[in-house]
């Protein structure tokens, strides 16, 4: 079939058991649910990148998805195509909020080591850049005004590149002030915002799976931000994975999560936050 006539095709249909054999190697490999809600949205995905390698039908392609090394690259550029990578600079303000006061009081307790902050699923970095932003203002005007570290992780390889990358286009910024963006971005020729060299040196951007936070080598975190990521999981595996990721927290360390990503989960060496905008926790000691 020639390019330009299989682009004209509609979104082929998918049947029960086709789409039961797709949610199951997603929830497999990512912990990832779609829900028949979001069956069209996995369809018009996985349609699109059909047409560009010329497959007809979903059996062939989950075939071709699941074939040996062959298969891991096209499920490495798939995963790009089904994973949620639309966010912005301080995203969810309150929480922000929240992260400042938390820092300004472990300012005045004294700094005895650079602070380690995680952005678990960092999607095109605008998150790990706002909590460097967010660190550097508080250090700003002391002796160490770099003393910080900022690690991002996610599942997609196309989104830590552009995390990677650093440029953005102004619509990401427009919950930022006007000073912290004139301070910490650079208007390039077109159009776009790049973060200052001296910001982007504070930040890593590292591939990761959530399922596989038992091999993750980060530790002794003073902040953790996990935030509109849960949401895709079942809720035994949100708080699996939470309960992860306070074992990562250091003594006094703070866990920021989304609002309503989980509701009753504890954790014995974690106390909330007392604020009523915002889901975090830190931990005792």
């Amino acid at each position: 079939m020639q390019s330009g006539v299989w682009a004209l095709q509609p979104v082929a249909d998918m049947s029960a058991a086709e789409f039961r054999n797709w949610q199951t190697l997603l929830e497999e490999r990512t912990g990832v649910v779609v829900s028949e809600q979001r069956r069209a949205f996995l369809q018009t995905n996985l349609t699109a990148r059909m047409r560009e390698l010329g497959v007809v039908d979903y059996a062939s392609y989950y075939k071709q998805v699941t074939d040996g090394p062959r298969g891991a690259v096209e499920w490495s550029t798939l995963l790009d195509r089904l994973t949620v990578q639309e966010t912005r600079f301080f995203r969810h303000r309150p929480s922000f909020e929240v992260l400042e006061r938390y820092l300004h009081e472990r300012l005045a307790q004294g700094m005895d080591r650079p602070w380690e902050f995680w952005s678990v699923g960092c999607s095109s970095g605008e998150e790990p850049y706002s909590l460097a932003i967010c660190a550097a203002e508080v250090l700003r005007d002391t002796e160490q005004p770099a003393n910080f570290g900022v690690t991002g992780t996610d599942i997609s390889l196309n989104a830590l590149s552009k995390a990677r990358d650093g440029q953005y286009a102004s619509r990401k910024l427009d919950q930022m002030d006007a000073d912290l963006c004139q301070r910490y971005f650079l208007a390039q020729s077109d159009g776009r915002l790049k973060v200052i060299p001296s910001l982007a040196a504070r930040v890593c951007c590292a591939k990761l799976n959530v399922l596989e936070l038992a091999k993750a080598p980060m530790s002794g975190m003073d902040v953790i931000f996990c935030q509109n990521l849960l949401i895709y999981f079942r809720r035994w595996r949100r708080r699996e994975i939470l309960n992860r990721l306070a074992e990562r927290l250091a003594p006094g360390g703070l866990l920021v999560v989304g609002v309503g990503e989980v509701i009753g989960w504890q954790h014995p060496e974690l106390v909330p936050v007392a604020d009523e905008r915002v889901l975090a926790f830190t931990r005792k000691g």
